[in-house]
C-alpha cells in the first residue's frame, strides 16, 4: 500500500555560483521542480522548495584567480544574478541561500563533527601534488598535464576535455601546477573518508530492491555503480576555500564539496523555517530531489550514505533526474559559450517566461538527451501556444463579449456532445494528475494542452456563429460550455504557465483556484461579467529567431577565438626588451621570391640604410600592393639565409587566430628611421 504523507519537501539542485544559469540547467532541474511544486500547493498540500548557490570547489577559486577577484567576489556576483532570474522566471522556491552563508557553515560542521564523534569516518594519510614554489597542495584541477590516452597536453588533473577521459592528477604525463608554473612533488597528506563499502549491503537493498519505481535512468545508473563495488570517497581537501574542517590539527584543510553542498538543503531548510527538523527527521514528510544526471551518484548513493551513517534524518523517496539538453545540435558549453543564458533570455524576450517553460518541458530530455533549437521555440510558440490555447481562449472571449456583453449566458439542456465534452474535462485532468506524480512532465504539458484541443474542436463542431439567427438557446449553451473549459484550463495549465493563467483569470474576472474543482461544469456562474478579449499569447516572428541564432554563433566564435589566442611567453627583463631596436621604415620594392608559396623579398629604407627583408606573407600580400606601406622593423636582428638571400631584420607583423597576418604600422607621420619603444 503507497505510503500518505502530511508534507513534502523538494530540493532543486544548487547551481554551482561561478556562472549564470543556462537552458540546460532550467530543463534539467528548475522547470521540472517548480511545476511539480506548484502541482503540490494546488492540491492543497504541504510542501516546501528549497534551493540555493553551491558557493565553494576548485571551479570557483580558479576563476577569482583568473579575473585578480577574491572567491567571495565571484559567488557574491553569481548568487545575485542567478537569485534574480529564478525569481523573474517564476521558480517558486521558499528560500534560495548560499553555502557560503554562517548557518551553512554551522550546520555543516556539526554535521562532519557528529560523525567524526561517532568513529564514522576513515583517516587516511595518502601521497597529492604539492606545489613547492606556492607552498600548497594542488587540487585537481590546479594541475594540468598530458593526458596519457590522446595526448592533450593540457589535460586537467580530474579529466582531460579532449578525449572526455577522467583521470587522477598521478596519471598525468609531465604535471605542472596552474598557481607557479613549476612541477609538482608528491608529499603525504591527511584526510577524511567515507566507507561507502560498508554501506554497499544497505544500498543495494534500499535502492535495488526497494525502489524499483525510480526512472530507468536514474536506477540503472545506481546499480552500475553499486554492482563495480564502492569504494571509501574523501570528504576532506587542502585548500583554503571552504567550510573548515571542524577538528583539530587541519588547518588548511576544508570540507570536499561534494560533501558540503547537499548539506546546503538542510542549513537553507533551517534558515526558512524554525519547524526544519519536521521536513528532515519525520517519516511523514517525503523527500524528492530534482536534479540532472550528472549528480545521480551524488543524491543517490553518496548523500544518502550520509544521512543514514548521521542516523536522524529521513532518506529520499524519489530523485527525478533528467538528461542533457543540448543546443541547435551540439552539446551546451560554458567555455565555448555555447549556450543560452536565463537572464539574456529575459531581457530579450520580456514576458515570455512561460514560452520558454512550454517549450523546456514539452521538450524536456527525461529519459535521453534532447535538443533545443530556436525554431523549434518558435514553432511551439505560434502553432500550440498561440494557435491552439491563445485561439481557444480568445475566440471564447470574443463570442462572449459579442453576443452577451461580456455576461456568462446560462446553459439550457446539454445534449450528448456537450455531455460528453464536460466529461473530457476529468479524463484529461487525471491524465495530467498521473503523469505528474510519475514525474513524466512531457506528457503531462501534451495532455494539459489537450483540454485547449478540446475546446477549439468543441467550437469548431458546434459552430455558434451560425447558429445564433436560428438557435440562440443553444449558442448560450455552447458559450457557457466554453466558459467552463476555459476556467478549467486555468488551473490544469497553472502548474506549466503561471504567467499566462494568472493574465487568463484577469481576462475572466476569476480569483485563484485549487486542483479539486478541476471537472466542474459550473465553475464560473451565470451572469458573471468577464474581460475583453486581449492576446494571450502573441507570435514570435522569423527576425527574433535569426538574431537569437546570429548572437550565438557571434558568442561562440568570439569565445573560441579568445581560448585559441596564444599563451603569452615567458616573462623578459626591461634590459632584455632593451636590445631590441625597432624602427620605422618604408617598403621601396617588393616581389615574390621563385619556386616559394609564402616569401616575398622586399627592399626597405630604414632611415639609417635600405636593406633586403624576406617575409612569408605572399599568401596574405600582393607584391604589388606593397611599395610605399610604412611598416616597423626589428633592425638588430642578426642576418640569415633564406633561400639564399640575405635578410637583414624582421618586419613585425600580427596573426589572428585563423592564421591572417597584419603588418604592424606606425602613423602616416612617423619619419623612417624612428625608433618605436
Amino acid at each position: 500500500m503507497e505510503k500518505i504523507y502530511k508534507r513534502h519537501l523538494i530540493t532543486s539542485a544548487l547551481p554551482y555560483a561561478n556562472g549564470p544559469i543556462h537552458l540546460g540547467h532550467l530543463a534539467g532541474v528548475y522547470v521540472p521542480s517548480d511545476i511539480y511544486t506548484r502541482y503540490l500547493r494546488l492540491k492543497g498540500v504541504e510542501v516546501i522548495h528549497v534551493c540555493g548557490s553551491d558557493e565553494h570547489g576548485v571551479p570557483i577559486t580558479l576563476k577569482a584567480r583568473n579575473e585578480g577577484l577574491s572567491p567571495q567576489d565571484i559567488v557574491d556576483r553569481y548568487h545575485a544574478i542567478n537569485k534574480k532570474a529564478f525569481k523573474d522566471f517564476g521558480i517558486s522556491f521558499d528560500i534560495y541561500s548560499r553555502t557560503s552563508s554562517s548557518i551553512h557553515y554551522e550546520t555543516a560542521s556539526e554535521f562532519f563533527k557528529k560523525l567524526y564523534d561517532e568513529g564514522k569516518f576513515i583517516e587516511k594519510t595518502t601521497e597529492q601534488y604539492f606545489d613547492t614554489e606556492a607552498n600548497s597542495f594542488l587540487a585537481d584541477r590546479y594541475i594540468t598535464g598530458t593526458c596519457p590516452h590522446c595526448n592533450n597536453d593540457s589535460a586537467y588533473g580530474d579529466q582531460c576535455e579532449q578525449c572526455g577521459t577522467s583521470l587522477s592528477p598521478t596519471e598525468l604525463i609531465n604535471p605542472t601546477s596552474t598557481l607557479s608554473g613549476s612541477k609538482p612533488v608528491l608529499r603525504e597528506t591527511r584526510h577524511w573518508y567515507l566507507p561507502l563499502d560498508q554501506y554497499e549491503p544497505w544500498l543495494k537493498k534500499w535502492i535495488l530492491e526497494e525502489h524499483k519505481e525510480w526512472k530507468p535512468n536514474v536506477y540503472g545508473q545506481c546499480k552500475s555503480w553499486i554492482d563495480q563495488g564502492l569504494n571509501p570517497r574523501a570528504v576532506s581537501r587542502d585548500l583554503d576555500w571552504g567550510v573548515p574542517v571542524p577538528v583539530e590539527n587541519a588547518e588548511g584543510k576544508v570540507l570536499y564539496v561534494w560533501f558540503d553542498a547537499p548539506i546546503g538543503y538542510i542549513s537553507a531548510t533551517k534558515e526558512l523555517t524554525g519547524d526544519w527538523e519536521i521536513y528532515w527527521k519525520n517519516e511523514d514528510t517525503r523527500m524528492v530531489h530534482f536534479i540532472g544526471k550528472d549528480n545521480i551518484v551524488f543524491h543517490c548513493i553518496i548523500f544518502p550514505t550520509m544521512l543514514k551513517a548521521e542516523g536522524t534524518y529521513i532518506l529520499p523517496d524519489n530523485v527525478p533526474a533528467n538528461e542533457f539538453l543540448n543546443l541547435e545540435n551540439d552539446k551546451i558549453s560554458t567555455s565555448r559559450n555555447w549556450a543560452v543564458w536565463l537572464h539574456e533570455y529575459l531581457e530579450d524576450f520580456p514576458g515570455k517566461q512561460d514560452v520558454l517553460r512550454y517549450v523546456l518541458c514539452a521538450n524536456a530530455p527525461e529519459n535521453k538527451d534532447n535538443d533545443f533549437t530556436w525554431k523549434d521555440f518558435q514553432n511551439r510558440n505560434n502553432n500550440e501556444l498561440v494557435a491552439i490555447l491563445g485561439n481557444f481562449v480568445n475566440r471564447t472571449l470574443v463570442l462572449t463579449n459579442n453576443y452577451y456583453d461580456g455576461k456568462v449566458p446560462a446553459a439550457g439542456g446539454l445534449n450528448d456532445f456537450d455531455k460528453k465534452a464536460l466529461a473530457e474535462i476529468k479524463n484529461i485532468t487525471g491524465t495530467v494528475e498521473r503523469s505528474l506524480e510519475n514525474f513524466r512532465f512531457r506528457e503531462a504539458v501534451k495532455s494539459a494542452m489537450d483540454l485547449a484541443r478540446l475546446g477549439n474542436k468543441y467550437l469548431a463542431d458546434s459552430e455558434p456563429w451560425k447558429l445564433i439567427k436560428t438557435d440562440p438557446a443553444r449558442v448560450k449553451t455552447i458559450i457557457n460550455i466554453s466558459v467552463q473549459i476555459t476556467a478549467n484550463i486555468t488551473i490544469l495549465c497553472e502548474p506549466f504557465l503561471p504567467f499566462s493563467m494568472k493574465k487568463l483569470r484577469g481576462f475572466l474576472n476569476l480569483e485563484e483556484m485549487d486542483w479539486s474543482l478541476l471537472g466542474n461544469e459550473k465553475l464560473v456562474g451565470e451572469g458573471h461579467l468577464i474581460g475583453k478579449a486581449e492576446l494571450l499569447f502573441e507570435k514570435i516572428d522569423d527576425d527574433q529567431i535569426e538574431q537569437q541564432l546570429e548572437k550565438l554563433h557571434k558568442t561562440k566564435k568570439t569565445q573560441e577565438d579568445t581560448m585559441n589566442i596564444a599563451m603569452q611567453k615567458d616573462e623578459i627583463t626591461f634590459e632584455e626588451f632593451g636590445k631590441m631596436d625597432i624602427r620605422t621604415a618604408t617598403i621601396l620594392e617588393a616581389e615574390k621570391v621563385p619556386k616559394t608559396k609564402k616569401l616575398i623579398k622586399m627592399l626597405v629604407d630604414t632611415g639609417i640604410d635600405r636593406r633586403t627583408i624576406i617575409s612569408g606573407i605572399a599568401e596574405h600580400y600582393e607584391p604589388a600592393e606593397l611599395p610605399g606601406k610604412k611598416v616597423c622593423v626589428l633592425v638588430n636582428l642578426a642576418p640569415r639565409k633564406i633561400k639564399g638571400i640575405e635578410s637583414q631584420g624582421m618586419i613585425l607583423l600580427s596573426e589572428n587566430t585563423d592564421g591572417s597576418l597584419y603588418f604592424i604600422e606606425p602613423g602616416k607621420d612617423a619619419h623612417n628611421g624612428a625608433e618605436v619603444n
